[in-house]
């Protein structure tokens, strides 16, 4: 497991599989992947390629934070169905570049070392991020899909 590390972050898969690509990602670093929650995505597709993209790439001390979900061929440190997500206004889409995210399995805890004022000025001033969705049904899926947490089913 990882010691604490700095938030790398990201707005969508394909911008860290790009980072791979990129040679850019550095061990130690934790990425969090927002908006690949039920809404944010929108569906939750699993992030598997992110994880293989990692190992094939031979990164051995990197862990992935993410409100997205993951198969049971994920390895290493991954923390995925984060509630509430960021395109929900959950505190994980007002993680910074550069901030200490803290963690710990065993003890079931994942934190980010900033005071509760800064997340709350930061969540104050929060706007989601608005993704082109197709007309129709996705639309629909955005406005009634309930938390990760919760099932992520229709309300």
């Amino acid at each position: 497991m990882p010691a604490p590390g700095l938030a790398r972050i990201f707005n969508a898969e394909a911008d860290v599989l790009q980072a791979i690509r990129d040679k850019t990602l550095k061990e130690g670093e934790v990425i969090v992947i927002r908006y690949e929650g039920p809404r944010g995505r929108p569906g939750m597709p699993e992030t598997l390629a992110v994880t293989m993209g990692l190992d094939l790439a031979g990164f051995t001390n990197v862990a992935l934070v993410t409100d997205g979900r993951f198969s049971g061929a994920t390895a290493g440190p991954c923390i995925g169905h984060v509630s509430p997500e960021a395109a929900s206004g959950g505190p994980i889409g007002v993680i910074e570049d550069g901030d200490m995210i803290n963690i710990d399995i065993p003890a079931r805890r994942l934190d980010v070392d900033l005071k509760p004022q800064e997340i709350a000025r930061r969540l104050a001033g929060w706007k989601p991020l608005h993704k082109q969705i197709t007309p129709g049904y996705m639309r629909r899926y955005v406005r009634m899909v309930g938390s990760a947490a919760y099932g992520a089913v229709l309300e």
